[in-house]
């Protein structure tokens, strides 16, 4: 059994526990957000002893080197001792740009960032209220030169950071920004090769970005968008997606819902993402997928594209998993 050290107190390290589990079950205060390595938000560093490769599963590699690694993804097979890191060293400072009400619970967030930031439109990032309350959500823009970064932030019920967000939060006021992180992003070189992006709620934030990367990009092959919601009311984007299909020929917006609740307009679908899909490619061969939104759901969907012929190196995904404190 391992051992473990912090702030000079010893833990034992039981079967199945992370580092995380245990240093939380001990009573120490360590920020942390979503438990499955995504995030990135339980960053600790080793002094002593080595860490399995998968505890440093998506940092860079100067991060590895400093012996960070990722607290909730760790089992360590030997003693370790560890200690916090400067967390100010991955934390950029950004200031509330603008506040946007896209729909009656989701807001567009925009940050004003004051140093340049490097990321590809569609990761996701850290975004920091203070040392202990954090929350990982995807870009929806491009890098411009006005340092301008937007979320589409959902509100969830007891949720206290989007809480803070949609009820308190100001233009003016200052955050930090950890990050990017994250896969799920436009990658040049195959212009021809249609691609297929999917994502419920605010699963469609990533989606945007990537569209708007590979239209920028130049990218010709044919671009099909899934974005499903409960209610009519969920497609809070509906507007602004139609315009951009109607002005991009080889862009097509495919809306759908699971519940009519009123009358829907002849281009929404009453219909699951899975049909709506089905119904668009029924064999994606050669296609490139990005799926984005509740996980359950970006599980199914990887499946069915899988064994409908989209080969797995093609198929890009950013499950939306929810903070566990």
């Amino acid at each position: 059994m391992a051992l473990l050290k912090f702030k000079e107190q010893v833990m034992e390290m039981t079967s199945g526990r992370s580092v995380l589990e245990t240093l939380l079950e001990h009573g120490q205060d360590i920020p942390n957000g979503c438990r499955a390595g995504a995030c990135q938000s339980c960053m600790m560093q080793v002094t002593r002893g080595s860490v399995p490769e998968r505890a440093q599963r998506g940092l860079k590699e100067t991060h590895k080197l400093k012996g960070l690694f990722l607290a909730c993804s760790c089992h360590p097979d030997e003693d370790i001792d560890i200690c916090l890191p400067d967390s100010e060293q991955f934390k950029v400072p950004a200031t509330v740009h603008r506040l946007i009400e896209r729909s009656g619970d989701v807001v567009e967030l925009q940050l004003k960032m004051e140093q340049e930031f490097e990321y590809h439109a569609g990761q996701f990032v850290t975004l920091w209220r203070d040392a202990h309350l954090s929350r990982s959500y995807s870009l929806t823009t491009m890098p411009k030169s006005d340092n301008i970064l937007s979320f589409h932030i959902r509100r969830i019920e007891g949720g206290a950071f989007s809480s803070w967000v949609h009820n308190e939060l100001q233009p003016g006021e200052q955050l930090l920004v950890q990050g990017p992180a994250g896969d799920c992003f436009y990658v040049p070189g195959n212009a021809s090769q249609n691609l297929l992006l999917v994502g419920t709620g605010t699963g469609l934030a990533p989606l945007i970005g990537i569209i708007q990367d590979a239209l920028h990009n130049g990218h010709s092959g044919e671009i099909h968008l899934v974005h499903g919601a409960l209610h009519h009311s969920g497609l809070y984007y509906h507007s602004e997606l139609k315009n951009l299909a109607a002005t991009q020929a080889n862009v097509h917006y495919h809306p759908c819902v699971l519940k009519q609740t009123e009358d829907l307009p002849d281009e929404i679908k009453l219909a699951s993402v899975n049909d709506v899909v089905t119904d668009i490619v029924a064999k994606p061969e050669g296609w490139k997928a990005y799926l984005c939104g509740d996980p359950d759901l970006v599980a199914k969907l990887r499946k069915q594209i899988f064994l409908a012929g989209c080969d797995m190196k093609n198929i890009y995904s950013d499950p939306f998993l929810p903070s566990q404190n």
